[in-house]
């Protein structure tokens, strides 16, 4: 067996990220050959990835991100399954390499982002191998971007839950920012009533008629007073209606035109790991 020295083992671990037990095991395995003990390291990345396969992975970091000019952003999800993981510096650091991965080369989805090449592999394959290095599930669960006239992003502390927001034009940054906390906070379901999906505004109607049949409202009025339930639904839950949370004397809409007229909300993104 091939003497393994100290240098050797270092060298690897800088390589692989890999502890230092594992990189000597791999190096005696691979009988000294560097290129081999690399591969030793994947393939056991690849075993715990499998023996993990059914594990939960329900902790992780939500990270979103700008470009430079403000005009494309993206938000993801790396699970794992632990909180002392989702706060180690090292797996944080190794999210936000693939987010700056995601605004540099803005992949269409999902599974063209796990696609994209990383050090020399996949994004996909650099995962496994972390699996193999930390011991945990980890799922690269969640990618979205916004391309607009300008982009905002809100990460709340902790990286639990993030925000993305896109205007349909450039706007003050401190406006722009509120907006981003006010969907944090308020977590709307669309930008106004016409993004609201058909079957939830069904929903909602009969949600209020039969409430309103419980009550013992007369059935010639039932369709009337679910339809106002129905513009309730629309002001608590639709961004734009919504009370802004800095002063609620006025709605959303209110508060960007009078930053400007013509400023609105095109698109916006939301993610929590708690809901």
């Amino acid at each position: 067996m091939a003497q393994i020295t100290a240098a050797e083992v270092n060298k690897l671990r800088k390589v692989t990220g890999a502890g230092m037990m594992d990189c000597k095991k791999a190096l005696q395995e691979a009988d000294g050959n560097f290129e081999k003990a690399i591969e030793v390291i994947r393939k056991k990345g690849q075993a715990v990835a499998n023996k993990r396969a059914d594990r939960e992975a329900s902790e992780g970091v939500v990270l979103a991100k700008v470009s430079d000019k403000a005009a494309k952003g993206a938000m993801i999800v790396l699970n794992c399954e632990t909180d002392f993981v989702a706060k180690n510096a090292n797996f944080v650091d190794f999210a936000q390499k693939i987010l700056d991965l995601a605004i540099a080369e803005t992949p269409a989805d999902l599974e063209a982002l796990k696609a994209l090449p990383f050090d020399g592999k996949t994004v996909a394959e650099i995962i496994v191998e972390q699996v193999g290095i930390i011991g945990e599930k980890i799922d690269l669960a969640y990618y979205e971007k916004i391309d607009a006239g300008m982009v905002v992003s809100y990460i709340h502390p902790g990286n639990k839950l993030a925000t993305l927001v896109g205007f349909n034009k450039t706007s003050d940054i401190q406006v722009a920012r509120d907006i981003a906390m006010q969907v944090a906070a308020m977590a709307p379901v669309a930008v106004d009533e016409d993004g609201v999906p058909a079957e939830v505004i069904e929903k909602e109607k009969e949600i209020g008629r039969d409430q309103a049949l419980r009550e013992g409202k007369p059935e010639n009025i039932v369709d009337k007073i679910a339809e106002g339930k129905l513009v309730k639904f629309f002001k608590e839950n639709t961004l734009l209606n919504q009370d802004f949370t800095k002063d609620s004397k006025k709605s959303v809409k209110q508060y960007l035109q009078e930053s400007d007229k013509d400023l609105t909300v095109t698109q916006f993104f939301r993610y929590s790991l708690n809901n």
